[in-house]
């Protein structure tokens, strides 16, 4: 490979000789404004028998280019991928973001990744797109090469929520909140977080609320505040609503903060299964108790809170 090339996360180029639809960006949430995205490529390729293809990045361009300033993700390389899925597209290519890569100018990454690779014959983009180094590429700038290089552009207006246009940093602002409502109608469904059983302390079994420790693996994760929320848990046989600790247990002096999750009506031992949980709402924040007895009763209440939140959800 020649110096100060794309390395490619995968084998690179797209098969298809007819021309393809492309997007690209980091997609990060794959909420509602992106969908909107994604099926405008996919309704044009239908349309003209092409390919619609997604070009994202891993790690997210910041942190290469910034890191200081690179933001959680909502999703993981492993849950955008589980939501493309369902997506319809053709294909959905990682590239993987490097320090080379963040140094392309615009008409470079145009020509040798979208043209060279991926022989865009359409470029579809978010009204807020910017690509290239220093985010230099725009709508604008994308015509100008497109004319010169023999593809269409287009610009996918806002999606609005709330009377404001969705955007991933809208969302990590309402999630960091724990506005979980706000999140959800943005992303078009609960966010969620994934995370693998590890043997806890077993107090909540003791307590009577047997709980599964959650392990989440990828540091880059925006986990919600520390509170009880409502929420479904997502199992390989499938979802069960329950309740969640997120944070420190104060009313254990020395016991490390967790992320605990108590399934109802549920009994099966969960050891190294990895657990799928979807936010509903946020029920109160965490707090200290004077005694066992007193934070069972919380318990006991917070767990007949969820079940209702639950049994409000369609």
């Amino acid at each position: 490979m020649a110096d100060g090339a794309v390395r490619w996360a995968y084998e690179p180029g797209i098969p298809d000789g007819r021309g393809t639809v492309v997007t690209v960006g980091t997609f990060d949430g794959v909420h509602r404004g992106h969908w909107a995205v994604l099926q405008e490529i996919r309704r044009r390729a239908n349309a003209t028998g092409r390919s619609s293809v997604l070009v994202t990045f891993d790690p997210h361009p910041l942190r290469i280019v910034r890191p200081e300033h690179a933001p959680p993700l909502l999703t993981t390389p492993v849950e955008k991928k589980e939501i493309l899925a369902e997506s319809g597209l053709d294909y959905a290519v990682f590239i993987s973001f490097t320090e080379t890569l963040s140094r392309y100018e615009p008409r470079r990454f145009v020509e040798e990744v979208l043209v060279g690779r991926m022989g865009v014959s359409e470029l579809v983009i978010g009204y807020d797109h910017g690509f290239g180094r220093d985010r230099s590429g725009d709508a604008e700038t994308l015509r100008t090469i497109g004319n010169e290089m023999g593809f269409a552009v287009d610009v996918v207006p806002p999606v609005a929520s709330d009377g404001d246009a969705v955007s991933s940093s809208r969302i990590r602002r309402a999630v960091s909140a724990a506005r979980m409502g706000e999140a959800r109608a943005a992303l078009g469904r609960p966010y969620s977080l994934r995370g693998v059983v590890v043997r806890g302390d077993g107090r909540g079994r003791h307590l009577g609320f047997p709980t599964a420790n959650l392990k989440v693996s990828n540091a880059d994760k925006l986990i919600p505040p520390p509170g009880i929320y409502a929420v479904q848990g997502v199992l390989r046989s499938g979802p069960h609503p329950g309740a969640l600790h997120v944070g420190p247990r104060p009313t254990f002096k020395g016991s490390p903060p967790t992320i605990e999750l108590h399934l109802m009506d549920f009994e099966q031992d969960l050891y190294g299964e990895e657990v799928r949980v979807d936010f509903i709402e946020f029920l109160r924040e965490v707090q200290p108790f004077s005694t066992t007895g007193a934070l069972v009763d919380q318990i006991r209440e917070d767990v007949e809170v969820a079940r209702a939140v639950l049994d409000r959800e369609p």
